[in-house]
């Protein structure tokens, strides 16, 4: 199975969601982290590549910048040079060699995404998706789990923590 990579038109997400449409009229700055760490907490859960991308194009003078925050990329776009321009060119060679998805609302980005051979994902899609495994970690791995006093043999099995009681005794 090839590898996923997930790309997101950034703004047109911020633009979407209501918690971070109403976090970007206050801070446009505070919306774009936010929507990174929940994209970071969504790629930790799937395992997938993620790349976030921004407009800079309005920018004078802007040279664009792709970095690495936490676990995604993040692309700020050079000037001249959209999200949408930089989607498009990326599906020109990953689509050969990885499952590409494309999150975005933009009717005409979709249409293009699918004719290049990408899946596309609306942004209230990736938003149900992203809900959904926020719930499964919640469910799998914080409520369900037995409270913990952190200590090693809390994190073994069974075989193994017996080993560490008999060692801690002296029987073996």
């Amino acid at each position: 199975m090839k590898e996923e990579f997930l790309l997101v038109d950034g703004y047109n997400l911020i633009n979407a969601w209501d918690e971070l449409k109403d976090l970007a009229s206050l801070s446009l700055e505070s919306a774009r982290v936010r929507l990174l760490d929940i994209l970071c907490n969504y790629q930790g859960f799937k395992g997938i590549e993620v790349i976030v991308v921004f407009d800079g194009h309005l920018v004078k003078g802007n040279q664009g910048t792709e970095t690495k925050y936490n676990n995604i990329y993040v692309v700020y776009t050079k000037e001249a040079f959209s999200a949408d321009n930089y989607i498009e060119r990326s599906l020109n060679y990953l689509p050969k060699d990885y499952r590409v998805r494309v999150a975005t609302s933009d009717g005409l980005e979709q249409i293009i995404t699918m004719g290049k051979g990408a899946v596309r994902v609306s942004a209230r899609e990736l938003y149900e998706e992203i809900n959904t495994a926020e719930k499964t970690i919640r469910k799998d791995y914080i409520e369900n789990r037995p409270p913990k006093n952190n200590m090693l043999a809390d994190y073994v099995d069974e075989k193994t923590r017996r080993w560490i009681e008999e060692m801690r005794l002296n029987k073996r």
